[in-house]
C-alpha cells in the first residue's frame, strides 16, 4: 500500500521509503490529483494547474507524458498491484486513493470528530490531535507549482491546520498544562501570526500560571503590531482578556467545559 503526504512537500510513501517526485509539473501533477482525491480532474484543469496560461504548444501531449512518467512511477512503487491507480478517461484522469492512504484526509477527519464531541475526555482530545498535526511536514503542497485549484486547497488545509491547533491549546489550558502551552504558544505569536486567538490564550495561560505582568506584555505587543500592520485595534474580545487580567477577573481562573468553543459548532471539514 502506498500512502500520499502533502501536508508539508507533495511526496509519495512505500513501506520502507518515502520518494519526492522529482521536477515541478510532476509534483504538481500528483499534488493536483491528491487534492481531487476519488474525483475526475479534466484535462483542462490539469493543464490550467501546471502552465497556467503560458502553456507550450501540443500541451496536451505534453500532460500525457507527464501522466505516463507519473504512472509508471506509481506502478514500479507498487508492482503488485492489479490496475494502476492512475487512469485516463475520455475526459480527464482519476487517481484511486483510499482515506487512509492520505495524509489531509486522516487530519481533516480527526479534526472532524473531536469538534464533534467537545465533552470528550480532554486528555484523549489532546493525543489525538497531536498525532494528527504530527502528519505535518511544512506548509502545504510546498514544493509544487500549482495553480488555482491547488493554492486554494494548500489555503484551506493552513485554515484546519490553525483550526486544529487553537482547540489543541484550549483543552491542554484547561488540563492545566501551562507550560506546554506557553512554549508553543509563545513561538507562534512570536512568529507572523497575528491570530488574536492564539494571542489570547497565550494571555489566560501566563496568568493563570501566575505570570500577569508577561501576559499583558503580550497583549501590548499585539496591539501594537496590529495597529502598525493593519490599521486596526484588537478584537473586543481581546480587549476583554486584558480588562479581566487587570482585574483579577475570577472567571479568568474558572475556565469552561473543556472544548466549548467556536470550533465546536464549526461545519464538518471535507479534504
Amino acid at each position: 500500500m502506498l500512502c500520499f503526504a502533502i501536508l508539508g512537500p507533495v511526496r509519495v510513501h512505500t513501506a520502507h521509503r518515502s520518494v519526492e517526485l522529482r521536477g515541478p509539473f510532476q509534483r504538481t501533477l500528483l499534488a493536483t490529483l491528491l487534492v481531487n482525491a476519488g474525483r475526475l480532474v479534466t484535462v483542462d484543469a490539469l493543464i490550467r494547474e501546471m502552465w497556467g496560461e503560458d502553456f507550450p504548444r501540443r500541451v496536451e501531449n505534453a500532460l500525457q507524458a507527464h501522466v505516463s512518467r507519473l504512472r509508471r512511477k506509481l506502478n514500479g512503487l507498487e508492482p503488485d498491484r492489479p490496475s494502476s491507480r492512475l487512469a485516463s478517461l475520455p475526459s480527464g484522469y482519476h487517481l484511486s486513493v483510499e482515506p487512509d492512504e492520505l495524509d489531509a484526509a486522516r487530519f481533516t477527519r480527526t479534526l472532524n470528530e473531536v469538534r464533534a464531541r467537545p465533552e470528550k475526555d480532554p486528555a484523549e482530545a489532546v493525543d489525538r490531535l497531536r498525532e494528527a498535526l504530527s502528519l505535518w511536514h511544512g506548509p502545504a503542497l510546498s514544493g509544487s507549482v500549482g495553480g488555482p485549484a491547488c493554492q486554494a486547497a494548500a489555503a484551506r488545509y493552513e485554515e484546519w491546520r490553525t483550526a486544529a491547533l487553537e482547540l489543541l491549546y484550549e483543552y491542554e489550558t484547561r488540563l492545566g498544562r501551562h507550560a506546554t502551552v506557553i512554549a508553543e504558544l509563545s513561538e507562534l505569536v512570536a512568529g507572523d501570526s497575528l491570530n488574536e486567538r492564539f494571542c489570547g490564550q497565550l494571555m489566560l495561560a501566563l496568568y493563570r500560571a501566575g505570570r500577569q505582568t508577561e501576559a499583558l506584555a503580550v497583549y501590548r505587543r499585539m496591539w501594537s503590531r496590529l495597529n502598525e500592520e493593519l490599521g486596526v485595534d484588537p478584537s473586543p474580545q481581546l480587549r476583554n482578556y486584558e480588562r479581566a487580567i487587570l482585574a483579577h477577573d475570577p472567571a479568568l481562573l474558572a475556565g469552561l467545559p473543556a472544548g466549548r468553543s467556536a470550533l465546536a459548532d464549526a461545519p464538518v471539514l471535507s479534504s
